[in-house]
């Protein structure tokens, strides 16, 4: 016999070996009667205030509510805004150009991007 039938076979005798060992039967119990010493009104209840209660593993579930106080008036960021919103280069990022700087061409426009009523 040479070595590669020798290797051969005794991997077949391992494979054997395993199937045999791993061959034993489980029994089927059933489906499992659920037995609860709780009544339904108070699951009901401990629902609604895990429900209520928000996620307690998140990074912020212990700060609570934070309140932002600002001292700018709603106008004015809304006029920010709408500023931006319309400014047409707003999205250009520097990354995106050579050596990470905006061309001159695209700092200034020279065409007027607001619209116009044509006549």
């Amino acid at each position: 016999m040479n070595t590669k039938q020798l290797i051969a076979l005794s991997a077949a005798a391992f494979a054997m070996l395993g199937a045999a060992g791993g061959a034993h039967a489980e029994t089927y119990e059933g489906v499992h009667a659920i037995t609860s010493a709780a009544a339904r009104a108070d699951v009901q209840a401990q629902a609604v205030v895990t429900a209520r209660s928000g996620n307690i593993y998140s990074d912020a579930a212990a700060e609570g509510v934070t309140i932002a106080n600002s001292t700018r008036d709603r106008s004015s960021v809304r006029e920010e805004a709408v500023a931006t919103a319309h400014d047409p280069l707003q999205s250009l990022d520097k990354r995106a150009f050579y050596r990470d700087q905006v061309p001159s061409a695209y700092k200034k426009p020279t065409v007027s991007f607001t619209r116009q009523a044509g006549l």
